[in-house]
């Protein structure tokens, strides 16, 4: 599903990532864990295309990323969930309407996605905001909306970065069960994190980055 050969990533000639190898098969449920500054999100943005290597080759699903164009990389993000560090909300779009906006590209009826929305937002105590704006939020709600975004259109591919860091223990562990009830579905579930107590109870492949290397896998 996911395959790393010798990836390098350089931000002004400074090293994020020093010669990845690595292999997270279809319907793993993978942790990659390391200090701040270890290259967990850099990892991420190359994985959904927000950014490139700098050397190296990344096949994800049978495509290598480098070769695709944009409209090739558009249509290959739709399958893509991403729950992001700074959730990249619209601000002046609803809970509502930020978390639909995964089903409208993909053209899914609007009863499918009052459906498939309304479900979500009830499993994650948010029903009764979704007719507020991202501003009006506290960060945690917010945390839960990004995810809300990423799950509702059973992506092939999860990528989760910090998914937890502003929720207490109790949220966590259920945002955590709703990543499994994906990943028993058949998403491929990644998740960058600094609690390593996570991966103890929920992951199937863990990822160990130190200073842009793969220290452990």
């Amino acid at each position: 599903m996911i395959q790393l050969y010798h990836v390098y990533k350089y931000y002004h000639q400074v090293p994020a990532l020093l010669d990845i190898n690595l292999r997270i098969f279809k319907g793993d449920l993978a942790f990659v864990t390391g200090a701040s500054g270890a290259g967990k999100s850099t990892l991420l943005k190359l994985l959904y295309l927000a950014e490139r290597c700098s050397r190296g080759k990344i096949v994800l699903a049978g495509r290598e990323l480098e070769q695709l164009g944009s409209v090739q990389t558009a249509q290959l993000r739709r399958s893509i969930g991403v729950v992001f560090q700074d959730f990249k909300l619209i601000p002046y779009k609803t809970v509502f309407e930020n978390v639909a906006i995964a089903l409208e590209v993909v053209g899914a009826s609007g009863t499918l996605i009052e459906r498939k929305v309304g479900e979500l937002l009830r499993a994650l105590g948010l029903f009764h905001k979704r007719s507020t704006l991202p501003p009006a939020l506290a960060g945690g709600e917010q945390q839960r909306v990004a995810i809300a975004r990423a799950l509702v259109n059973d992506p092939a591919i999860l990528l989760a970065d910090e998914p937890t860091g502003n929720l207490d223990h109790g949220l966590s562990t259920d945002i955590f069960q709703l990543f499994r009830d994906a990943n028993n579905r058949g998403t491929t579930v990644v998740v960058a994190t600094h609690d390593e107590t996570l991966m103890e109870h929920h992951g199937t492949a863990n990822i160990h980055l130190d200073k842009g290397r793969i220290a452990r896998c």
